[in-house]
């Protein structure tokens, strides 16, 4: 599997020669930038502009306090980042519980969950077009503190002590509460290293928001039309390849490709429809916030979001029961 190497930092680590990790093979870097309502990290402006002047694929994330103002923290994030948050940068919400657990105090897991995502919706809507996702642990994804359609970022040390980029390449994919990573985070020591299970060039597509689809190997589609081609095969509107076509004659599975292309490009809509539907919500409900003071505006995103998905979890367990 194709994967790339990263770093994260924050004012716990001095500045670092950004040139001299990209020759060292380091892809990505993410840093630090605030956490809770107010308070910004004090060396983010220093790493990120280097970072992004090496020439790696930049990135920055919040530590959250889901027990305070998801529209607040928010905006303490964009204002942070709106100076140096171009195109093909990354944003994280780091959701984790505080080894004193002030942050998640007086909060359920519902709650946390509607945090979560009434921050990632007032981020997209922050920054149309960028990816946003989530960093956070095996334990709060069995808690369902996490969005399910949220990019995730996840830790998990296997290794006592430091640990190689080789060696987490060489182990399995962790596969947490039945999630799969795009970035795993797998030491701290020396300093946070990360693999992301794509590609440079796939990653910086990625990042871009401008890749259409994920490459297909000849192994990759052998093991998919093993598990799934009797049945996608028989779906009506798979197109069939023209006899002369070049890839009918090399790829046996041109058919079950070309289903597979046609419903990423059909998710690729549907998800650039609930970004921009996300982005409406937030601005609706800061404009009825404006005329009513009594109005939380983060709870209202949250409130119509949770309604939303409420709706399409009754139509899908509809259409499995009707199917």
């Amino acid at each position: 599997m194709a994967t790339c190497r990263g770093v994260d930092v924050s004012v716990y680590q001095p500045a670092q020669d950004w040139k001299a990790r990209k020759a060292e093979g380091v892809v990505f870097a993410f840093v630090k930038a605030s956490e809770g309502e107010h308070t910004h990290d004090a060396r983010f402006g220093e790493h990120i502009t280097a970072v992004i002047d090496a020439g790696l694929v930049p990135g920055a994330y919040h530590f959250g306090w889901p027990n305070q103002s998801a529209a607040t923290e928010a905006a303490n994030y964009v204002a942070a980042v709106k100076p140096h948050a171009g195109p093909g940068f990354v944003h994280w919400l780091d959701l984790e519980r505080r080894s004193d657990g002030a942050n998640y105090a007086g909060v359920t897991a519902a709650g946390i969950l509607s945090y979560a995502t009434g921050w990632i919706s007032a981020v997209q809507a922050a920054f149309p077009g960028q990816r946003v996702g989530v960093y956070t642990s095996g334990s709060d994804l069995a808690a369902g503190h996490a969005p399910a359609a949220a990019p995730l970022w996840y830790p998990a040390y296997p290794w006592p002590g430091a640990a190689t980029y080789a060696q987490a390449e060489a182990h399995v994919q962790p596969v947490p509460a039945g999630r799969t990573p795009l970035f795993w985070q797998f030491t701290s020591t020396p300093l946070d290293r990360s693999i992301c299970y794509l590609s440079e060039s796939a990653l910086r597509a990625w990042a871009a928001g401008t890749e259409t689809d994920v490459p297909l190997t000849a192994e990759d589609i052998s093991k998919i039309a093993t598990a799934s081609a009797k049945a996608v095969l028989t779906l009506d509107g798979v197109i069939a390849a023209p006899a002369d076509a070049p890839d009918a004659k090399t790829n046996a599975y041109w058919a079950l490709q070309s289903y597979i292309k046609d419903t990423n490009a059909r998710l690729r809509a549907v998800q650039a429809t609930e970004a921009a539907q996300g982005a409406a919500i937030t601005q609706l409900a800061a404009t009825i916030a404006a005329f009513d003071k009594t109005v939380d505006p983060a709870a209202l995103v949250v409130s119509v979001t949770a309604a939303i998905e409420a709706a399409v979890a009754k139509v899908v367990v509809h259409l499995d029961t009707t199917a």
